[in-house]
């Protein structure tokens, strides 16, 4: 049985200080394998980050790139195969587009295998908390810091119809928590209770300094706010007999009920209910405020 590596390496996409990873396994008849690493980050090499790579046989961690030697030795199971896991964790400095490259090679007496496993750093998403109706006021607050120094936030989106909350993309989660700490109507980023869990710092010889609880703030695929993303009739909600606000224009502040929607340019008839003699008024959709739904 010739040694081979058997396994799924498509490219991944990872956020900034997650992980992803890959099993694989290992067959060839043998009883001692010996694993070497080739690791390529990119696109500059000279200036990109380190990424965290580790090999693991189940829970067990057998060797990472912390360590001195680019090559670990294991005990296989003769003609069964072995089952591995690599996990590359992207750097918290990590720019958008950087891209590390495994290379793993398996060898046994005269023969060997390889297998190459990629990964590329992608934006992250993130739910910031605000006070409710002060979504505006944060942003016109966060926004200037997106711009000062080195691009840390790429882009905020404060949806009109999404109370209490706005979207923050950005490469470096950390950096970007920073960037609110002292923004008051700021509450903080929503937390992802399925992923927080313990964290690990390796030392120059692949020592463990550190370990404890981290908190990993939630992230939102792309396809979940697309719906904001599209712009929404202004009259989308509102129907014949919902009760409104005048929220603009010269009857600023009055109610009225609405008579007739106008839904290809977007306009709305209500007639001021205040008034002593019935008017009826066309406006924007944009122009009032529900304030009762009609029963």
């Amino acid at each position: 049985m010739s040694l081979m590596i058997i396994g799924e390496n498509d490219s991944k996409d990872v956020h900034a200080t997650r992980m992803v990873s890959w099993p694989f396994s290992v067959t060839g008849g043998t009883s001692k394998v010996t694993f070497s690493f080739n690791i390529t980050t990119g696109p500059d090499a000279d200036d990109a980050p380190d990424w965290s790579v580790f090999l693991k046989d189940g829970e067990d961690e057998i060797w990472n790139n912390y360590s001195a030697k680019m090559e670990t030795k294991i005990e296989a199971p003769g003609k069964s195969k072995k089952d591995m896991i690599l996990e590359v964790i992207c750097p918290s400095g990590a720019r958008y587009g950087d891209t590390v490259s495994v290379v793993i090679t398996a060898t046994s007496e005269d023969e060997s295998d390889s297998m190459e496993f990629t990964a590329r750093a992608t934006q992250s998403i993130l739910i910031l908390k605000t006070q409710i109706d002060q979504e505006k006021a944060v942003v016109d607050l966060l926004a200037p810091k997106a711009e000062y120094g080195q691009k840390v936030i790429y882009a905020i989106l404060s949806p009109a119809t999404l109370r209490g909350y706005v979207f923050v993309e950005g490469m470096n989660t950390d950096r970007m928590r920073e960037k609110t700490k002292d923004i008051k109507k700021a509450r903080s980023f929503v937390i992802d209770t399925t992923t927080s869990g313990r964290s690990r710092t390796y030392g120059a010889k692949g020592k463990t300094l550190r370990s404890g609880d981290k908190e990993t703030v939630a992230e939102v695929p792309m396809e979940e706010i697309d719906k904001y993303l599209t712009p929404l009739s202004t009259v989308v909600g509102i129907v014949e007999g919902d009760l409104v606000e005048l929220i603009n224009g010269p009857f600023k502040g009055e109610k009225a009920r609405v008579q007739q929607i106008d839904q290809s340019k977007e306009e709305i008839t209500v007639e001021l209910i205040e008034a002593m003699v019935p008017i009826p008024v066309t406006v924007k959709g944009d122009s009032v405020r529900v304030i009762e739904k009609e029963k």
